[in-house]
């Protein structure tokens, strides 16, 4: 393995700081490595040809006065595998935010989990301002480009995929509505070269939806009334149609309008599914209600019949009463933990005809974070591949493939102390079935203190990883990932 450090930035958080998601397997980091060769135990793959890209939350400054992990700075950690070879690269998202505070040598902007009206700086992003743009929360690849991109709407920022060149903001031509920006969760459709996308605010209309062309121009764009400010986290598509979501959890409107902002879950609110032509006007979104639940991530949505059918995981408990161990100031931790939220797969169906609408659990597995094969997005699909967490946390102590059309699972658990990330599937070249792939996931390893790739035949994942890279240095544990084939990628 031949390692280079690329740069360092400098931390002005203590060597001794013993804050639950800044330290353990959330250490953030500071230095950006260039390693090339890395050394594999097992058997790599010769057909496995593609980027893992990785976001983490990794804090150079602490909170102003209470930190939460979703404020870590955006780190993306790419490994590229090509004819059985590996390379690894780390670099941070270079946001105006963390250029600002290092300029400043200090934080400047308020954390979610902070009154905005502490924040040095009052000018930021967010729907509720005053907040930096992390970009910490998730990536995807379009248009051969990484996109970074900020849980609670912000900046999407660009970089390249296999050296994590900083590329600049996404501007779609001079379209890109700066004014809200986008959510956590654009969507790519492997298929079009689409990308869509979803942002929302706390004043009229509260919700936008748009589409970005396989030419990164924003090719439509529209308001999507809801009767208040939301907090919707994702969204779903299907062959001929975008699902939003209005979810009875959200901020408290009273609050609101005195500068606070607590979401609250309402148990006598329906939850809210909308389906719109993915060009669709704003007249065209209908709405079908369900139990009331808080959906963090779908996994997928097809048309059957006269049906549309989603899948995504249900919250048993959106508001976790007991604040755990440490009393109230752990309270926001609690909903990061899957098994308080009591979090499961499940299933809703819309008849696009009659109006009707039914929803059942697919298991009573609880388990989050699921990724599909991307080539079976928006087509009916059977197997999810998501993560279990250590009880109480917001670490992943292992894989489970859920089948949804037998309801069988196949499970991988990591040692104590051992924690991967949310799993990229590559697709193997000529595949015949949907699970014929690879699975690809980075770990934490607090017992040997260092990190590793770890790739499983997405056939048999209950027979534990078939090949093993390790990294330069120990990652920090963090959101989102994915894969990107190669052969979408400029300069492969």
């Amino acid at each position: 393995m031949d390692i280079s450090v690329y740069a360092k930035t400098l931390s002005t958080i203590p060597e001794d700081d013993d804050h639950p998601y800044r330290s353990g397997a959330w250490r953030p980091q500071t230095l950006e490595y260039d390693a090339d060769d890395l050394d594999v135990e097992g058997e790599l793959p010769e057909d496995l040809f593609g980027v893992y890209l990785r976001n983490t939350e990794n804090p150079v400054h602490p909170a102003i006065v209470r930190y939460h992990p979703f404020d870590g700075d955006g780190m993306l950690h790419s490994i590229s595998f090509r004819d059985g070879r590996a390379a690894y690269r780390n670099r941070f998202v270079q946001t105006d935010g963390l250029i600002a505070e290092k300029e400043a040598g200090g934080p400047l902007w308020a954390g979610i989990a902070e009154n905005p009206d502490v924040a040095v700086r009052k000018d930021g992003w967010g729907a509720r301002g005053h907040m930096k743009d992390a970009s910490s929360t998730d990536v995807v690849v379009h248009a051969g480009v990484a996109v970074s991109s900020f849980w609670q709407c912000g900046d999407l920022y660009r970089l390249d995929p296999l050296t994590l060149e900083d590329l600049g903001k996404e501007s779609w031509g001079g379209t890109f509505p700066s004014d809200v920006g986008a959510s956590a969760h654009t969507k790519v459709d492997e298929h079009t070269g689409e990308l869509l996308f979803f942002n929302y605010a706390t004043s009229a209309p509260y919700l936008h939806y748009g589409v970005v062309d396989a030419d990164r121009r924003l090719a439509h764009y529209v308001p999507i009334e809801l009767p208040g400010p939301r907090l919707p986290h994702d969204m779903t598509f299907t062959e001929n149609y975008a699902v939003l979501n209005d979810m009875p959890l959200f901020w408290d409107p009273e609050l609101i309008e005195r500068g606070f902002y607590a979401s609250r879950f309402h148990p006598d609110i329906p939850s809210r599914l909308g389906v719109i032509p993915r060009r669709g006007a704003p007249e065209e979104i209908r709405w079908f209600e369900f139990d009331p639940t808080y959906v963090l991530h779908w996994s997928n949505a097809w048309e059957e019949g006269d049906e549309v059918v989603v899948e995504g995981f249900f919250q048993g408990c959106p508001e976790p009463k007991d604040p755990g161990p440490n009393g109230p100031p752990d309270r926001m931790f609690r909903f990061l933990a899957q098994d308080v939220m009591g979090a499961r797969l499940h299933r809703w169906r819309m008849n696009m005809v009659t109006g009707a609408t039914s929803e059942e659990d697919l298991t009573d597995t609880c388990s989050e974070f699921g990724v599909i094969n991307a080539l079976a997005a928006a087509r009916p699909s059977r197997y999810i591949y998501a993560a279990t967490n250590r009880p109480g946390w917001f670490l992943f102590n292992g894989l489970v493939k859920h089948d949804t059309l037998t309801g069988a699972e196949e499970r991988y658990a990591f040692e104590d102390g051992v924690y991967c990330s949310e799993a990229g599937v590559a697709p193997r070249v000529g595949a015949a079935a949907e699970d014929d792939a690879y699975l690809v996931t980075f770990t934490v390893d607090m017992n040997r203190d260092r990190s590793e790739c770890v790739v499983f035949d997405g056939a048999n994942v209950g027979d534990g990883p078939i090949a093993r890279m390790v990294l330069p240095e120990r990652i920090s544990s963090g959101t989102h990932s994915c894969w990107a084939p190669g052969g979408g990628i400029a300069g492969w």
